[in-house]
């Protein structure tokens, strides 16, 4: 190694290091962000099969605090709709479960 090349290995670490972090944390934030969706959509099933013996969708406050539950029929089938907000760093992104189960159910 020449001595107008001493240094390089640092610095072209002390660039590409902010780069990986970045990478890091929008995969990390990904994968909060899905386990928040697999939690809306479980409660989504919950809330529907609760709602199918009649019990209402009260499971849902529980399972996602701050989530939003919005309950319809369909024939003999009670449906249910789960909303929440995630995050991504600072960017709010929508969920959106729904979940149906028959109605009338002891």
């Amino acid at each position: 190694m020449s001595r107008s090349e001493r240094g390089s290995v640092t610095a072209e670490f002390a660039v590409a290091l902010p780069a990986i972090v970045i990478v890091l944390a929008v995969c990390l934030g990904g994968l909060a962000l899905a386990a928040q969706y697999v939690r809306v959509q479980d409660a989504a099933a919950a809330a529907a099969r609760d709602a199918g013996r009649g019990d209402g969708v009260g499971v849902v406050s529980r399972l996602v605090p701050g989530a939003a539950a919005e309950q319809w029929s369909e024939g003999h089938l009670v449906c249910v709709r789960v909303t929440a907000v995630g995050r991504l760093a600072s960017v709010a992104v929508p969920l959106s479960a729904m979940s149906c189960s028959l109605g009338g159910g002891q």
